[in-house]
């Protein structure tokens, strides 16, 4: 996905300075393929990039501010799209995520990074900054949603970018198996169907688009999730049933 980062090495797009800098991420990404994180050396990286190591560290100052650039640099390959509708823009998104993903080499990038980020505070910070950046851009899709009235008017877009991006986590760094177009699909179609229903509102239980409340409002069949009058006059898990008898006694 586009971004308008500005990583400590980004400058001009063009002449000596682009070059420079896809040198190097391309030697941080091969770094990151023969060690992991724990072998990232500034030195390493300016021996691969065929530059002098003071230029690494005038310029990206750490392996953090090296590493956080190249995952917004390859995360730039999966756009934002903006289809008109909010459950198109979803399932977009979660295909190209999955296809990002499907790649071998990316997922261990972000086996190294997270398992780095458990030990390490600088690697912790990269990855919130990473997460953070990555989560506020894509968000606008939700915004926009909201704008058309597709969504509750309090909903939370990173929280429901997170809930999108969260299966392929789980996949990836738990479950440890290959990510697929059937949990691109399932995931989309989730987080549409808990989003719509008002499941990340910041208030807690805001009305969903439709005017219904997850936490207790009448719904449109005049039944309330959490207690409200049923079609047939009873109250769910305390009203009194047609013959007129209590589940306790009488």
């Amino acid at each position: 996905m586009t971004t308008a980062h500005h990583a400590p090495g980004e400058t001009r797009p063009g002449g000596r300075t682009a070059r420079t800098r896809q040198a190097v991420l391309a030697a941080v990404f091969q770094e990151l393929d023969d060690g992991g994180f724990a072998g990232l050396a500034m030195e390493k990286v300016a021996q691969r990039a065929g530059i002098h190591v003071a230029t690494l560290y005038r310029r990206w100052r750490c392996i953090e501010g090296l590493v956080c650039e190249l995952l917004t640099e390859l995360s730039s390959d999966v756009p934002l799209p903006d289809t008109g509708s909010l459950p198109e823009d979803l399932r977009a998104l979660s295909r190209s995520v999955a296809a990002f993903f499907g790649e071998a080499r990316m997922r261990a990038l972000i086996e190294a990074v997270v398992s780095a980020a458990a030990r390490d505070p600088q690697a912790a910070a990269v990855l919130r900054s990473f997460f953070g950046e990555r989560l506020t851009l894509a968000g606008q899709m939700v915004r926009r949603a909201v704008d058309r009235g597709e969504l509750p008017a309090d909903t939370d877009p990173e929280e429901v970018m997170s809930a999108l991006g969260a299966p392929f986590y789980y996949r990836i760094l738990i479950a440890r198996r290959p990510v697929d177009r059937r949990l691109a699909e399932s995931a989309a179609t989730a987080v549409w169907a808990a989003a719509r229903a008002g499941a990340y509102g910041t208030r807690g239980g805001g009305d969903a688009a439709d005017g219904t409340s997850p936490g207790g409002g009448d719904a449109a069949d005049g039944t309330s999730p959490g207690g409200g009058d049923a079609a047939d006059g009873t109250a769910r898990g305390e009203g009194v049933p047609p013959n007129d008898t209590s589940p306790g006694g009488t």
